[in-house]
């Protein structure tokens, strides 16, 4: 685009470098840079402008002799300027060797505000704690070099991914955003149809009806960087839209899915941060991991291995124990080691009103400090003694450990207490990447809130066959050939191979409580395409939010997305969701409801 200027020749606005490219090489050259004012000083009259873009910043020089000297001292921070000069090489006292481009500066010849600015809530420069004043001018936020540098990384992640798996044959295809409601699991967001009135689209929760569909129209490598939507309850981490890569191909068993996202992932760390992982990663049964770490997710990192302690106990008098050990209950726990120091029975109290949020009465313990400290050593010292040697404990450490007629608590509450002691006592040893698949989940789960059986990973999941007629009494023992990737402790992703004959997945909506009425009502178009050679196909979906989140060393996932909500699922920028015009209703044939409060 070319701009006139009154008495000025035709200038081209186009910048000819960025604000991080010229180098001592360029020395000589006459450049046009465009950037926002980062900062201005005043050097005895001369004054120094660093300019800043994307790719990094320069600076710029004007003597008190410019004919824009004026127009500089009219600068403020964060103006919008374009910039023409010639490059030059700093007086050696000036290098600032911490800016790539810091052996040159830019003298100015000419020098134009494009945009002004007032001055701003806060500025790149700075790391603001108020999340909410972030978001509101998340334009702001995203000029700071730490969101720059997220968002950044994210675009090199999904071109990682696409290459990878462009390279493996796999073919981006772009399902539907306005599709049918098929409530399972989450809500959906709902869009009402103006030419339809009464009738709602849903916004997808993920492709997966649509990718199953792909297998069976034959395009057997299929990938998507797809958007996905859920109406839920949102907790701190979690947003109303949100990112996954999704992967779905035909004629595979769960090896072949495994091995595919072993090899991207393995290449997006290479290529992405230049770290090398190694493959395969390890696998653990679902009941495994629950045993060893109380968790279907866990991190590793931290050590603290759950222990099955009952067969110290057994004999024991000691009535709380005896008791649930005569229930076939167990004792279970886990040494946290070079503790002693920090545990006290303050701290134990601590730690028992912590697990009791998970069912458990209480916490015991003991440690080794000048031999077994402990409030119960009275009574249970002997069998600590055997303890600390048969689990080869060491002078410092501690062993915490409770006991209960279920294992699933017990496990849950002591896996939830290893990770709290491990964030909030040893954050030294949350360092690396710990990667390992989680497998053989159970089909079903409990649900008490709807007094059913639901799929724990969806109800297209292929079941271990044998388990259907083993265990048709005991739905719970069925296995999924589902699998979760985990790092560092978060579920990355999750995925299974499919169910792709009709009559098993008729069988399994039976058993979900599904009538055949409600299954052709909902999923009739996919039951329906399974009766034209459906091929047996498999694949996952990764969070991509999540990805990008570990791999930029962030906790929260809103400081890897561009425009993300809060956790109540506001917009603070755009002020989103928002109240509509009565017309817009009108043409929907909408009509909103007062809410009449329940009467006490």
């Amino acid at each position: 685009m070319v701009y006139s200027y009154p008495n000025e020749e035709v200038i081209f606005l186009l910048r000819t470098h960025t604000c991080g490219e010229l180098r001592k090489a360029d020395v000589g050259k006459k450049v046009k840079l465009c950037g926002w004012v980062h900062r201005i000083r005043d050097l005895g009259g001369i004054k120094f402008v660093v300019l800043r873009d994307r790719y990094g910043q320069t600076q710029v020089v004007v003597s008190p002799d410019s004919p824009y000297y004026e127009t500089v001292e009219g600068l403020k921070r964060e103006y919008v300027v374009l910039v023409e000069g010639t490059v030059r090489e700093r007086p050696k006292d000036a290098v600032n060797p911490s800016l790539p481009t810091g052996e040159i500066e830019v003298e100015v010849s000419r020098i134009e505000i494009l945009s002004e600015a007032k001055d701003l809530p806060f500025y790149p420069d700075e790391s603001p704690s108020n999340e909410e004043l972030r978001l509101r001018y998340r334009y702001i936020d995203l000029r700071r070099e730490r969101m720059k540098r997220n968002i950044l990384l994210r675009h090199e992640i999904v071109k990682t991914v696409r290459n990878y798996l462009d390279n493996q044959g796999f073919v981006e295809i772009e399902t539907p955003n306005l599709t049918k409601s098929t409530p399972e699991g989450a809500r959906d967001f709902l869009v009402p149809s103006r030419l339809k009135p009464g009738r709602f689209y849903a916004l997808p929760q993920s492709p997966q009806l649509f990718k199953q569909i792909l297998m069976v129209s034959g395009f057997d490598k299929y990938y998507q960087i797809a958007r996905c939507f859920r109406d839920e309850d949102l907790r701190a981490d979690r947003q109303p839209e949100f990112t996954q890569i999704d992967i779905e191909m035909s004629f595979v068993e769960r090896e072949d899915v495994l091995n595919l996202v072993e090899g991207m992932i393995k290449e997006v760390f290479e290529k992405v941060l230049n770290v090398d992982v190694e493959v395969p990663f390890d696998r653990l049964t679902y009941e495994e991991a629950m045993e060893r770490f109380g968790s279907d997710k866990p991190d590793r990192r931290y050590g603290m291995e759950l222990q099955d302690l009952t067969d110290y106990f057994k004999g024991t008098d000691f009535s709380l124990i005896k008791r649930t050990l005569d229930r076939g209950g167990v004792v279970k726990g886990f040494v946290v080691e070079n503790f002693a120091r920090k545990m006290s029975r303050r701290v134990g109290e601590e730690f028992g009103e912590f697990v009791k949020k998970f069912g458990l009465g209480g916490i015991m313990w003991f440690k080794l400090e000048n031999g077994v400290t402990s409030p119960m050593k009275k009574h249970l010292g002997g069998i600590f003694e055997k303890i600390a040697e048969g689990l080869k404990m060491n002078e410092g450490d501690v062993l915490l450990f409770s006991f209960g007629e279920d294992r699933d608590p017990l496990n849950e509450g002591l896996g939830n207490l290893r990770l709290k002691i491990g964030k909030e006592h040893f954050p030294e040893k949350a360092q690396g990447f710990d990667i390992l698949w989680i497998v053989d989940f159970p089909f079903f789960e409990w649900s008490d809130e709807e007094k059913r059986f639901v799929a724990r990973h969806h109800p297209f999941t292929m079941p271990v066959l044998e388990d259907i007629e083993r265990y048709k009494d005991e739905p719970e023992k069925i296995r999924a050939l589902s699998y979760d990737i985990v790092v560092n402790g978060y579920e990355l992703g999750g995925g299974s191979i499919r169910i792709h004959n009709r009559r098993i997945q008729e069988k399994i909506f039976e058993m979900l409580g599904i009538s055949k009425e409600e299954a052709l009502e909902k999923f009739g178009f996919l039951l329906e395409a399974f009766e034209y050679g459906a091929p047996p196909h498999g694949g996952i979906a990764l969070g991509l939010d999540r990805f990008v989140a570990i791999l930029a060393g962030e906790e929260s996932i809103r400081d890897v997305i561009a425009f993300p909500k809060t956790g109540s699922g506001v917009c603070l920028m755009t002020g989103a969701p928002s109240e509509v015009r009565d017309t817009q209703l009108k043409e929907l044939k909408i009509k909103l409801v007062e809410e009449v409060p329940n009467d006490e």
